[in-house]
């Protein structure tokens, strides 16, 4: 007696597995796209109520810091710093926020290791 494979199981294998790895292709090429216009970006953040401005790209790099001269106290460096910080960091978490909601979109939710 022979085994009887599901409708749409036969003669097909190698046409399905074709046809997935071109979609694994284009998905790959998306994905590509999409983090090559997310690096290009640039994301802004401010702290202490505007004083410190930070401008990072999608790259997560640093590439502008403007302080309002209001908040330069030589004797408070500190705090400045921490501005600084929560500017650079509130900025950086937003292109990487930005990232990875796009990229979950493109994928559909799938998490496939070193595709981002």
């Amino acid at each position: 007696m022979k085994a009887r494979l599901p409708k749409g199981y036969g003669n097909g294998g190698v046409n399905n597995i074709q046809q997935l790895a071109r979609q694994a292709q284009k998905l790959q090429d998306d994905m590509e796209a999409a983090s090559a216009e997310l690096e290009a970006k640039e994301y802004d953040a401010s702290a202490g109520g505007g004083a410190v401005k930070v401008t990072v790209t999608g790259k997560m790099e640093l590439t502008k810091v403007e302080i309002s001269p209001d908040v330069v106290d030589p004797e408070d460096v500190e705090m400045l710093s921490d501005l600084v910080m929560a500017a650079a960091n509130e900025a950086l978490r937003a292109a990487a926020k930005e990232k990875e909601d796009k990229m979950e979109s493109i994928s559909g939710g799938l998490n496939i290791p070193g595709m981002f």
